[in-house]
């Protein structure tokens, strides 16, 4: 995915997808360890990454999004609709890196910056999707 030329970090959003609908089913429990385990695993590898390419968060690392997204993802019912808003939410925020995300991409070393700026904007987008998830039932 992140060889593809143009919005590579978008295609990589899109991967989160439907590893969100294997994970769907698991309980609390299951689904926080398997969510730390991707951003464990996005962490090594994307420092891994940025070490043999040379070049700090390279367009072509993508697993940082897949991470991100699942964090986004975590908890929220399976829709068509949610999963359309968390897309768009999640990409919104992982380019616009409100605080305290641009900070920490550029402040934490290798795959750490890589990664949990865009855990960040996942978190931003799990508040935003339960937030409005809220809203709607009660309205």
């Amino acid at each position: 995915m992140g060889h593809i030329p143009f919005a590579p970090g978008t295609w990589g959003s899109l991967l989160g997808l439907p590893i969100w609908l294997v994970t769907a089913g698991l309980d609390s429990a299951g689904l926080a360890a398997t969510v730390a385990a991707l951003v464990l695993i996005a962490v090594w590898v994307a420092g891994r990454a940025e070490r043999v390419l040379g070049i700090k968060d390279a367009p072509c690392i993508v697993i940082d999004e897949v991470a991100g997204m699942m964090v986004g993802l975590a908890g929220i019912p399976v829709t068509a609709v949610n999963a359309v808003c968390a897309f768009a939410f999640f990409r919104a925020l992982d380019i616009f890196k409100p605080f305290p995300a641009r900070r920490i991409e550029t402040g934490l070393p290798g795959g750490w910056g890589v990664v949990l700026d865009d855990v960040a904007a996942g978190l931003y987008c799990n508040l935003l999707m339960r937030g409005l998830a809220l809203l709607y039932t009660r309205g």
